[in-house]
């Protein structure tokens, strides 16, 4: 059976931390707030492929209060999800997801996420559709305050 799930994650910005989306560091003068490394992006194609295989979402598997999380590369985290879905007898079909930021530019960077996604989950770069938007100014996503990212992504169970 093929399922699908969704994953949404929001992260606003902080000062003295790195920018890291899809696994790769975007050169910025602020990076995301948040218990690990704060990957939007990784984060919500982690919760969509929880979604997918109908396992509970990222917050479940790897809550702000474990301290062995701290810090943590948000690849680790899909690897992890990955290896759940495989215990399952999942198969990863493809994800699909969409940035949302006013900024920085990250078009010139999502030649270098998709395969580090793809690797973190053990399937084809071509299988990883990212893509990025802004808010049109609108709304605190418009105002600079954060990244938001949107996920969908398909499990053959």
């Amino acid at each position: 059976m093929t399922r699908v799930g969704i994953g949404y994650d929001v992260h606003r910005f902080a000062h003295g931390r790195r920018l890291i989306l899809g696994g790769v560091e975007i050169p910025h003068e602020t990076g995301l707030e948040g218990h690990s490394d704060a990957d939007v992006l990784s984060h919500a194609i982690a919760d969509a492929l929880l979604g997918a295989a109908g396992l509970p979402d990222i917050g479940h598997h790897f809550p702000p209060s474990d301290p062995s999380i701290r810090g943590i590369s948000s690849l680790v985290i899909l690897r992890r999800v990955a290896d759940l879905i495989a215990e399952q007898g999942g198969v990863i079909q493809n994800v699909d997801a969409t940035l949302i930021a006013e900024a920085p530019r990250i078009a010139p960077h999502l030649h270098t996420m998709k395969p580090a996604i793809a690797s973190a989950i053990d399937i084809a770069p071509n299988l990883v559709g990212i893509k990025a938007t802004t808010n049109e100014g609108m709304g605190f996503l418009g105002r600079g305050e954060g990244i938001a990212a949107m996920a969908v992504a398909t499990v053959e169970i």
